[in-house]
C-alpha cells in the first residue's frame, strides 16, 4: 500500500509522514522531493523552474514508486504537494492503473493556522525560505479543496499524531499508540523540521 499524504507547503505532511513511520512497522518514507531537487542543482540558475514540470520528474517518481511498492514489503509513505490535476493522474492514477493499492490523503487547514505553523517551522531562520510556500498557500488550499483531491483531513484542531491515527484507521492500517506528551510531540516536530530544511 502507497500512502500519499498531500496537502500545502507547510500543512504537515513531513510531521505526519514521519510519525506514521515511527509507528507503522515496516514502513518506509519515500520523498519525491528528493528526485526534483537533484534535477533542480544540476540545471543551470537560469534553467531553474518548478521541477513538477519537468516530465522526467514525473516520470522517474511514477517507476521509483512502482519498483518500492514491488519490492518493499511495508506500506511506503509519500508525503509530496501534488496540487496540477494532470500531474496527479499522471502519477497517481498511472499508479493505480498499473495495480498500485495507492490511497491518497490531503491535509488541509485554514490559512491562518497553515501561516502560524510555517512561522513556528521558520523560527529561528526566519520566513525566507518559506516565502514561496507563503505566496502560493492561497491557490494551493482553492485547489486542494477539490473533490479530485479528497480524502480530505481536516487539521486546524489535531495533533500530527491524532492525523496520523485518522490515516490510518481510514486505510485498514494498524499502527501503536502514540505515548508522547505535549512536550515530547513538540520536539518531534522540531526535529523532523531541522531535519528536512532546504536551502536550495
Amino acid at each position: 500500500m502507497l500512502l500519499w499524504i498531500n496537502g500545502p507547503f507547510g500543512g504537515g505532511k513531513t510531521a505526519t509522514a514521519f510519525e506514521l513511520r515511527r509507528r507503522l512497522p515496516g514502513s518506509v518514507v519515500c520523498d519525491p522531493e528528493h528526485v526534483g531537487l537533484g534535477m533542480h542543482r544540476m540545471l543551470p540558475a537560469g534553467l531553474r523552474a518548478d521541477y513538477q514540470d519537468l516530465l522526467p520528474w514525473r516520470q522517474s517518481v511514477r517507476y521509483l514508486l512502482a519498483r518500492t511498492l514491488r519490492s518493499h514489503p511495508g506500506p511506503v509513505i509519500v508525503p509530496m504537494t501534488l496540487i496540477n490535476g494532470a500531474y496527479f493522474e499522471e502519477i497517481i492514477g498511472g499508479l493505480r492503473a498499473e495495480g498500485a493499492d495507492v490511497r491518497h490523503f490531503c491535509l488541509l487547514a485554514e490559512p491562518g493556522t497553515i501561516l502560524r505553523r510555517i512561522r513556528e517551522r521558520a523560527w529561528p531562520l526566519g520566513l525566507r525560505q518559506d516565502r514561496w510556500a507563503v505566496g502560493h498557500l492561497d491557490e494551493c488550499l482553492a485547489r486542494l479543496a477539490q473533490p479530485e483531491f479528497a480524502e480530505h483531513v481536516q487539521t486546524d484542531d489535531r495533533t500530527v499524531a491524532q492525523v496520523a491515527d485518522t490515516i490510518a484507521a481510514s486505510a485498514g492500517l494498524t499502527i501503536a499508540p502514540s505515548a508522547d506528551g505535549p512536550a515530547r510531540a513538540w520536539l518531534r516536530r522540531r526535529v523532523t523540521s531541522i531535519r528536512h530544511i532546504r536551502f536550495d
